[in-house]
C-alpha cells in the first residue's frame, strides 16, 4: 500500500498537469518555443505518474464497488461468489499498479528526461591525461549514436597531441541525463602512454561533470550578476584568431563561477554558449543544494557525483574497466571504447532503483 507521502505527491502531480495543460494552450506558450518546450517536457514526465495512477485509482473505485456488495444484505449467493472472485483479482492488480508507481518513482526524479552538458577536463598525467580526455570524448559521442541522440561541440583546447585538456558538449535526446548522470566523477586510466618510451604504465585521471541542461524559464539570472570579458582566441581558426576579439569570459559575480568560450568566429555564439553553460552550472548547484537539504541519502549510495569522487578505471593492459561505486568489472574496455557504454550505464541504473526503492 502507498503511504500518504507518496499518495500527496500524486495528487499534486495531477494538479500540476492540469495546471500545465491550461499554460500551454495559452497565448505565451504558443507565441514562445522555448517555454512551450519547457512546459512540454515537464507534462510528459508527469503523465507517466499521472497515468499510473489514475489506473490505480479507477481499480479502487472498482474494488469498493465489489466491496459494496459483499457488504449489501442482499443473499444472491451466485452474485456474491462473483464479487468475491472479483476482489481478489483487483487485490492483485491494485498491488501491481501500485508497484508499478514505486518503480516509477525510483527512476524518475523529474530531471531524467533533460538533455545535458557534459565537461571533460585532463587531470593528473600531463599529455597522457589529455589523450584519455579526448578517448572519453570519443566515447560519448560514440554512445550518443547509438541511443540516436545529438551531440554538439560547444568548446575545447587541444593539445599538439590531439589530446584535450578541455571540452564541452551538449547532448540532445530522449532522457539523456538519465542515463548520463553517473558518469560524473574522477575517471582513472592505467596504460602505457605513446609518449612513454621505455614502456613503462602511467596511470592519469580525468574529470566528467554532467549537468542537466537549464532553460531561461528554469533559472533567472540576473544581468548586473555578470561580468563579460573579450579576448582573443588562440589555436587553430585561421586568420581571425589574431584579429578579432571574439572569445568570451563570462563571471558570475554572486558564485565566482568563469565560463570561457572561444571555438566560434562569432563573439555573440560564444556569449550564447556561455551563458548555456553557467545556467546549467547554476541549475545543478541548486538541485545540489535541494538534495542536501531534504537529507537525501541517495546520491552517497550510487557516488555523490563530485568530480573528487574517483567512480571508474581504464585499465588497458587487461582490456578491464571497474565501477568502483557498485562494484562491477567487465573485461572488454575496448569496445566500451566504442560506444558499447550500455552495460555499465543500465547496471548503475538498476543500482540506483532497488536503493530507491528501499527508501520507498
Amino acid at each position: 500500500m502507498l503511504g500518504n507521502s507518496l499518495l500527496r505527491k500524486l495528487d499534486g502531480m495531477r494538479s500540476r498537469q492540469a495546471e500545465l495543460e491550461k499554460l500551454l494552450a495559452s497565448p505565451e506558450a504558443v507565441s514562445t518555443p522555448g517555454r512551450a518546450k519547457v512546459l512540454s517536457r515537464e507534462f510528459g514526465s508527469l503523465a507517466r505518474f499521472v497515468r499510473q495512477y489514475d489506473s490505480l485509482r479507477a481499480l479502487q473505485a472498482r474494488r469498493a464497488e465489489a466491496q459494496g456488495l459483499l457488504d449489501s444484505d442482499g443473499d444472491d449467493p451466485e452474485l456474491r461468489q462473483l464479487a468475491e472472485e472479483e476482489m481478489k483479482t483487483l487485490e492483485g492488480d491494485i498491488a501491481e499498479a501500485e508497484e508499478q508507481l514505486r518503480e516509477l518513482f525510483a527512476t524518475d526524479d523529474g530531471d531524467t528526461a533533460r538533455d545535458v552538458i557534459v565537461e571533460i577536463r585532463a587531470g593528473t598525467g600531463g599529455e597522457e591525461a589529455a589523450l584519455f580526455a579526448a578517448d572519453l570524448f570519443r566515447l560519448y559521442q560514440k554512445f550518443a549514436d547509438r541511443k540516436g541522440w545529438k551531440t554538439e561541440l560547444m568548446h575545447s583546447n587541444t593539445t599538439d597531441l590531439g589530446g584535450l585538456k578541455e571540452v564541452i558538449f551538449s547532448v540532445e535526446g530522449t532522457d539523456v541525463f538519465k542515463y548520463l548522470r553517473h558518469e560524473s566523477g574522477v575517471h582513472r586510466v592505467q596504460r602505457v602512454p605513446v609518449t612513454e618510451a621505455s614502456g613503462r604504465r602511467h596511470t592519469s585521471t580525468v574529470t566528467v561533470a554532467v549537468l542537466p541542461a537549464a532553460e531561461e524559464v528554469d533559472f533567472e539570472i540576473k544581468p548586473e550578476d555578470l561580468g563579460w570579458d573579450t579576448f582573443r582566441a588562440s589555436g587553430p581558426g585561421g586568420q581571425n584568431v589574431n584579429k578579432v576579439s571574439s572569445a568570451v569570459r563570462l563571471t558570475h559575480k554572486p558564485t565566482g563561477m568563469v565560463v570561457s568560450m572561444q571555438d566560434d568566429r562569432s563573439q555573440h555564439k560564444n556569449r550564447a554558449k556561455a551563458l548555456r553553460v553557467l545556467r546549467s552550472r547554476l541549475y545543478e548547484l541548486r538541485r545540489q543544494e535541494e538534495v542536501q537539504a531534504r537529507g537525501d541519502l541517495r546520491r552517497a549510495q550510487i557516488g555523490t557525483g563530485d568530480r573528487s569522487e574517483r567512480i571508474r578505471t581504464y585499465n588497458f593492459p587487461e582490456n578491464r574497466l571497474s565501477d568502483h561505486r557498485i562494484g562491477l568489472t567487465l573485461y572488454k574496455l575496448d569496445a566500451i571504447l566504442m560506444g558499447e557504454l550500455d552495460e555499465v550505464v543500465e547496471a548503475l541504473l538498476q543500482h540506483e532503483k532497488q536503493q530507491r526503492l528501499s527508501e520507498l
